[in-house]
């Protein structure tokens, strides 16, 4: 399916690796100029190259970290001269990785799931507006998690860090509409990523079958899903893809999950 991409001006934040790396990839191989946006060097040089290898006409990684509200700015400012200073599609895939009770948890570790889960978002949110609202059409996704939905103690902080993103993506939906520019969110569930493979090895499991990982997390969390096995990356990238593309005209302010049916269990 044509997504209706050639040609169009296109950023993932977080998309050197994993689920976003994955969208990134739909996107260049549906035409889309495709931008990776992460705080390392090498890891977006190497996305950008396998990104054009993919059909992206003009791929490009740039070096941001996404707390620090001033380089994001310099991101899309150099974005902003690249290409014209028009911005078509946004996706943000970052997230934080703390892990604790309410109890265990310092200041810090709050600090940083907000910094990182919640603040990253508003600072590329503010500094790719401007480019949004220059183009022709407009489109804007953010990854919160379905464990907003279901809860765990030791990922208090992470999982209202996401709760957050959603509330915020849909206060965006609605400031948004009227310039016919939709704001939506990607819940996924348990994917085979480089985070979760790197907990599992915690636990004893140095493996990435996607089998092996969902009895993990059934095991360790009591979050089984519908389907027996984790997700893979791939599967998440074209719900990602389509929701920033111009073939969704009139979908805006929903929350997808992407789980194997955990909402459901």
């Amino acid at each position: 399916m044509d997504l209706g991409f050639d040609g169009a001006a296109t950023a993932v934040v977080g998309g050197s690796r994993g689920m976003g790396l994955a969208t990134a990839r739909c996107l260049a191989e549906d035409g889309a100029k495709v931008a990776v946006i992460g705080r390392s060097r090498d890891d977006v040089d190497a996305a950008a190259a396998d990104l054009a290898e993919r059909g992206s006409p003009d791929a490009v990684g740039l070096v941001a970290d996404a707390r620090d509200a001033s380089q994001v700015e310099a991101a899309f400012a150099e974005l902003g001269r690249r290409w014209n200073g028009e911005l078509n599609a946004l996706v943000n895939t970052v997230g934080p990785n703390v892990q604790g009770t309410v109890e265990q948890l310092t200041d810090e570790q709050w600090r940083e799931a907000l910094d990182h889960g919640v603040l990253s978002i508003v600072h590329t949110v503010n500094a790719a507006l401007p480019l949004l609202r220059r183009a022709s059409w407009g489109r804007i996704v953010n990854f919160s998690a379905h464990s907003t939905q279901r809860q765990t103690v030791s990922l208090v902080a992470y999982t209202a860090a996401k709760a957050m993103v959603t509330s915020v993506s849909k206060n965006l939906s609605l400031l948004l509409a009227r310039e016919e520019i939709l704001v939506n969110v990607v819940s996924p569930g348990t994917f085979v990523t480089p985070g979760l493979t790197d907990w599992a090895r915690t636990v004893g499991i140095d493996s990435a079958d996607p089998y092996e990982l969902m009895r993990a997390i059934d095991e360790h969390y009591g979050h089984p899903a519908q389907m027996p096995r984790a997700g893979l990356p791939e599967e998440i990238g074209p719900v990602a893809a389509f929701l920033v593309s111009r073939r969704n005209s009139y979908m805006t302010g929903a929350n997808v999950n992407v789980d194997g049916g955990s909402d459901f269990v």
